[in-house]
């Protein structure tokens, strides 16, 4: 049985990327806890009229009904999972442990980075809405400047995508991620792979640590 993967990283360092290659090649699952609100509503559900409720009030969903949702929806025992954005913080990581994976063979893959780097790359990423391709100035741009490759739609170019913006994004992602990282090591079961390489290098390196 392939383990249960914890994906840790700031935003921009290539999760999503890998994650795709994941699924697409190593027949993981990938769990997004945004994903799964809004499917559970669709279905109107017990647990998706209640969380439909939470959002109506303007409340946020707590965690205790985010570990439901997940156990609602993940089959720990028989398929392998890609936990995406959740974990946050130690609390959630603990409660993940404690109340989903319940000692199932799991791995944490962190995507470390320098964070200059990672401004660099993110202020020079543009996306494109209807394809879902995302760019990079740098090191993936597109063929025609401003246009998508598969739609041809324009790229646009976030707000919040912009170095200042980014860099008080990246200091509080620092600030949580610390105890997070302690926690898995303690556990013996964290990897941490160099995400500044390129995208096919970081995939190697995440089939490495999962076959490991």
């Amino acid at each position: 049985m392939k383990p249960q993967l914890i994906l840790l990283g700031a935003p921009g360092t290539g999760k999503g990327t890998q994650a795709k290659k994941i699924v697409e090649n190593l027949g993981y699952s990938h769990v997004s806890t945004g994903d799964l609100l809004r499917n559970e509503i669709a279905k109107d559900s017990e647990l998706g009229k209640k969380v439909k409720g939470i959002i109506d009030r303007g409340d946020l969903v707590n965690d205790q009904v985010v570990l439901e949702l997940l156990n609602a929806n993940c089959d720990i025992e028989n398929s392998a999972y890609i936990f995406d954005g959740f974990p946050r913080n130690i609390e959630q990581a603990q409660l993940l442990e404690e109340h989903v994976l319940k000692g199932a063979d799991s791995k944490a893959i962190y995507f470390n980075i320098d964070l200059e780097v990672l401004v660099e790359r993110i202020s020079n990423r543009r996306i494109a809405p209807k394809s879902g391709e995302i760019y990079n100035l740098l090191s993936r741009p597109p063929k025609v400047e401003g246009k998508c490759d598969v739609s041809g739609e324009d790229l646009i170019h976030r707000k919040d995508d912009n170095a200042e913006t980014v860099r008080n994004r990246l200091e509080v992602f620092k600030n949580t991620i610390a105890p997070i990282l302690d926690y898995y090591e303690s556990k013996g079961v964290l990897v941490s792979i160099d995400a500044s390489r390129s995208a096919d290098e970081v995939y190697g390196l995440v089939v490495e640590a999962v076959n490991k």
